[in-house]
């Protein structure tokens, strides 16, 4: 399960990395002179997406016991190694 856990840590962190990286694109885009709906509604959605990445983390280091299996389920998490179908 530590293992599970650890890989799951570093894919998060990997994932935080390119949201990162994104956002900071987005926001070049962003800071030009003509500032396009599609730039900030991106930069939105990245934003989101890195809030949502986070809770994660913090699920992550906490560790899993105690949550919803069902709940896990949904995420595509199990406690297997194996990939998904």
């Amino acid at each position: 399960m530590e293992r599970i856990a650890a890989l799951r840590a570093q894919w998060l962190a990997r994932l935080s990395d390119a949201i990162d990286d994104a956002q900071r694109v987005a926001w070049q885009l962003r800071t030009s002179d003509s500032v396009s709906k599609e730039a900030r509604e991106l930069y939105s959605r990245l934003e989101d997406a890195r809030i949502e990445v986070e809770s994660l983390r913090g699920l992550s280091e906490r560790g899993l016991r105690g949550a919803d299996p069902d709940w896990l389920g949904k995420l595509g998490w199990s406690t297997s190694l194996d990939p998904p179908d």
